[in-house]
């Protein structure tokens, strides 16, 4: 586990002081929402019920399925941790370099430095990724080569590749899927852009001049992630249903609530 910084440590001495937890149990689900890039946390704490999940804006589930006030506090929790996650500010001080990752954290910081400390980093096959909330940044490295993004009003969270290249490298957001290729470039280039640009035409484009997007992603991605989105929430309860986690009628429940996004 890494040290806390001085920030961090004060973080955690007020989240257990207000929710009356150990700090082993605030570091515990402090880990578990970086590790699920502020958007989702799995988790297992005793001193909350066991083993659970919790999904940004959506369900939350402990071991005790029916404590609806348990449910809350890690609601809650999780909400609180991920909004301070979203500040920018270092909770775990960084491991020397010569040392391997650990706690949801890159060995050493092969970013540009002016970025400073990125709110959540991590790796999607062979590419690195770190995001700078505080100046709007997306750092991604990709067999070497360091490439900078403005993301604009994007509130960035979790990552994804398909098959396929950079042109199906994903984000999440507050606004739904976030393509690779409809980011403005500071600094670099896509270092996909040579692989997709026989099969994409698009991501000519998209790599020469930043995209006029101001505020959300075109209407046609935005509607295909939210389907991609709501279809994968939905087979994450149909597991939980197969499992004995949730009820057939909770199941029922909150897979009409997901469609009506749709």
């Amino acid at each position: 586990m890494s040290n806390l910084t001085e920030y961090g440590q004060g973080i955690v001495n007020d989240l257990g002081r207000r929710y009356g937890l150990s700090s082993g149990a605030v570091i515990c689900m402090i880990q578990a929402v970086i590790n699920g890039n502020g958007t989702m946390a799995q988790f297992y704490c005793p001193e909350l019920g066991g083993g659970g999940q919790w999904m940004r804006g959506g369900m939350t589930m402990v071991g005790d399925m029916f404590n609806h006030g348990l449910k809350n506090t890690v609601n809650n929790l999780c909400s609180e941790i991920a909004s301070i996650l979203a500040g920018g500010q270092m909770i775990f001080e960084a491991p020397a370099a010569s040392a391997s990752g650990s706690g949801g954290f890159q060995s050493n910081n092969w970013w540009p430095p002016e970025l400073g400390s990125p709110s959540s980093s991590g790796a999607q096959n062979n590419i690195r990724y770190a995001i700078f909330p505080h100046c709007h940044r997306l750092a991604l490295d990709a067999n070497g080569q360091v490439s900078v993004y403005d993301t604009q009003q994007h509130q960035i969270g979790g990552v994804s590749q398909q098959q396929g290249g950079g042109s199906s490298l994903t984000f999440s957001s507050q606004f739904g899927t976030v393509y690779l290729t409809s980011l403005p470039i500071v600094s670099g280039h896509n270092p996909f852009l040579d692989q997709s640009s026989a099969s994409s035409p698009a991501s000519h484009t998209s790599n020469r001049a930043p995209e006029p997007v101001q505020s959300a992603p075109a209407q046609p991605q935005n509607n295909g992630g939210n389907r991609d989105d709501v279809f994968a929430a939905i087979e994450k309860l149909a597991s939980l249903r197969d499992m004995g986690i949730l009820s057939e009628q909770e199941f029922s429940n909150k897979k009409s609530e997901l469609l009506q996004r749709l």
